[in-house]
């Protein structure tokens, strides 16, 4: 089986160049690691809830010119069933809340994480193989790394540069 990996909806929105704050080597590096899912090197990780890619529908389709982001979003709306390029990973919304998952780490050093970025964290431990989640330049997420990374997280920051450009 290919490595699984999970997707940040912001990786997809650097790569459609509608994030002023990420620098060129930044939409590079998204578009770069989109391909390796597309050209299936590695498979995409999904929920069974489709929350994440309700997200993508919610922050792609430009009505512009498309970009890499939106040919990311039609890959994803294709292949979704198809587990040969994506893994579909049952979460559990608790209280009928579609933020708040028995997945995600009920700990302390967690309490002020974003919930609207929970269900990718929940998609993550819940998978078997506890595959990364790719991550552009949300700097919510940096102040949280060592947090995710004590609870079994792993987050590959694409753009780590403009991450510190962004808090400093």
């Amino acid at each position: 089986m290919k490595r699984g990996i999970v997707v940040d909806t912001n990786v997809p929105v650097v790569a459609n160049r509608q994030s002023a704050q990420a620098s060129p080597e930044c939409v590079l590096a998204c578009v770069q690691r989109l391909g390796r899912i597309t050209n299936e090197t590695e498979s995409l990780v999904l929920d069974n809830q489709y929350l994440i890619i309700m997200e993508y529908i919610h922050n792609l389709a430009s009505s512009g010119q498309p970009g890499v982001g939106d040919a990311f979003l039609k890959w994803v709306l294709t292949n979704w069933a198809n587990p040969q390029r994506c893994q579909l990973v049952r979460i559990t919304p608790l209280n009928g809340q579609k933020a708040t998952f028995q997945e995600f780490p009920a700990v302390p050093d967690l309490a002020g994480f974003d919930p609207s970025d929970r269900k990718f964290v929940a998609v993550a431990l819940a998978h078997g193989q506890q595959p990364p989640i790719l991550q552009a330049v949300d700097s919510k997420w940096w102040q949280f790394k060592d947090a995710l990374h004590r609870n079994g997280v792993q987050v590959d920051f694409l753009c780590e540069q403009d991450i510190q450009r962004l808090l400093s």
